[in-house]
């Protein structure tokens, strides 16, 4: 099988642009294709959503089947195995533990001057649509990331889109988690077209002020075209990440954990990214065995996307490898160095940054308490893992007495007259005293 192999010292800067460029960046080519599906759902609502369901999930439903009812949240309790739901609730316990640590004080003021106050009041958002998705499975860890966080932020009102089941259901265990988040509003349509129903609502489905949570690249396109009409949140698509080594982390460990993020789908990018070309070769025999390993559906991701948007990246020297990982800014990233502080402290664009062989994407993926819904497509350069702040804002809070006026009111007037402002500096000019 193919494992790309890429010797950084031997590309050029063509070559390494397009090393850096991964499948989410190619959704430029998708906006002409839903931008009818947005049209669509903005004007037929609801039967939109079904129609879109058959076409695209092959599931065929009524309307009133679009939100899911009391019976099957009532249905995924018995149908979870005990152990699923204890998973679950650990998991969520540590979520929830990390993420109340988050919690800034409600209002704040600092004395600037004698007499004059400034801070900020942090209040919720009103409220949120999370997308969960499902692909070839159902992330329930999905929900818990994204509704532990706006529940603690104290978001009034949660609402989840997620696509149907084959039998027109929701996934037990995401109505679980969802149930643990305290949200009970559920309904079944994913893709481009959720991104639209929150963000115009239809006739089941209310509009909402913001959506968060990850996508195909059929959903980051549908965020990129609705940006407008609704906060759309990190950018959050296909997976993706870095494995970084150097010649002291086990062959075995890298090639395992390279695996992690490859398995997600044929729009993942997944790297291992080292100056040991000792290691690079080891792990590139050691995959194909791993892979054969691997359910089919599983081997046949990870074949195309270490032949694709991954495999391995052999640098010149250790600071090569971390300038090369802050380039391509992952959104998962573990370092697997004699040192990971060392490195960690030169690494300045992640979505996350796991540390040691005893800290895979797989824990933070689930059970960490770090959130693992994290900016994609070169984007954590700028945007931040989602944390309770994705479901909060700030006001500016302002406080002025009489002395503090009388010290600051020239400073003020003398600034909105030289930028040309005349009703701002009369506010203070003719003020009466």
């Amino acid at each position: 099988m193919k494992i790309n192999l890429f010797i950084l010292d031997d590309m050029d800067s063509a070559q390494i642009s397009a090393l850096l460029t991964r499948s989410e960046n190619d959704i430029e080519n998708l906006l002409p294709v839903v931008t009818p599906i947005i049209e669509r759902v903005k004007n037929e609502g609801d039967a939109a959503l079904i129609d879109f369901n058959a076409r695209f999930d092959k599931v065929e439903m009524e309307i009133s089947q679009l939100k899911a009812s009391e019976a099957e949240f009532e249905q995924a309790r018995r149908n979870l195995p005990e152990k699923i739901k204890e998973v679950i609730r650990k998991s969520a316990d540590n979520i929830r533990s990390y993420h109340e640590a988050q919690m800034p004080e409600t209002m704040w003021f600092k004395e600037i001057q004698p007499g004059i106050l400034a801070g900020e009041k942090i209040t919720p958002i009103p409220s949120v649509g999370l997308y969960v998705p499902r692909g070839k499975g159902a992330f329930p860890s999905v929900m818990l990331m994204l509704g532990i966080p706006a529940q603690i932020a104290g978001v009034e009102h949660i609402m989840v889109c997620t696509p149907p089941s084959p039998g027109g259901k929701a996934d037990d265990a995401t109505l679980f988690a969802a149930e643990l988040c305290g949200i009970r509003e559920v309904y079944k349509t994913g893709g481009a077209q959720a991104i639209a129903a929150m963000a115009y609502g239809t006739e089941t489905i209310p509009k909402v002020v913001k959506t968060s949570g990850p996508g195909s690249s059929y959903v980051s396109a549908a965020k990129r075209l609705l940006y407008s009409k609704i906060d759309v949140g990190a950018p959050a698509g296909p997976s993706e990440s870095i494995i970084l080594c150097d010649q002291y982390a086990d062959p075995m460990v890298a090639a395992l954990d390279l695996l992690i993020e490859a398995e997600h789908g044929p729009d993942s990018t997944a790297m291992l990214v080292t100056h040991d070309r000792i290691l690079a070769e080891r792990v590139r025999e050691l995959l194909p065995g791993l892979i054969a390993d691997l359910p089919e559906m599983r081997q046949e991701f990870c074949r195309h996307v270490l032949s694709n948007y991954g495999g391995i990246v052999l640098t010149s020297s250790l600071e090569a490898s971390i300038a090369f990982t802050n380039d391509f800014a992952p959104e998962h990233l573990e370092v697997m160095t004699q040192d990971p502080l060392f490195v960690a402290n030169r690494i300045k664009h992640a979505g996350e940054i796991l540390l040691g062989a005893h800290t895979p994407i797989t824990i933070g993926n689930f059970s960490l308490g770090v959130n693992a819904i994290l900016p994609t497509g070169g984007f954590a350069k700028s945007f931040s893992c989602v944390t309770v702040f994705d479901f909060l804002k700030r006001s500016s809070l302002g406080w002025v007495n009489r002395q503090g006026y009388e010290n600051i009111k020239d400073t003020a007037r003398l600034f909105a007259e030289y930028e040309g402002f005349s009703s701002h500096a009369n506010a203070i000019l003719k003020r009466p005293r």
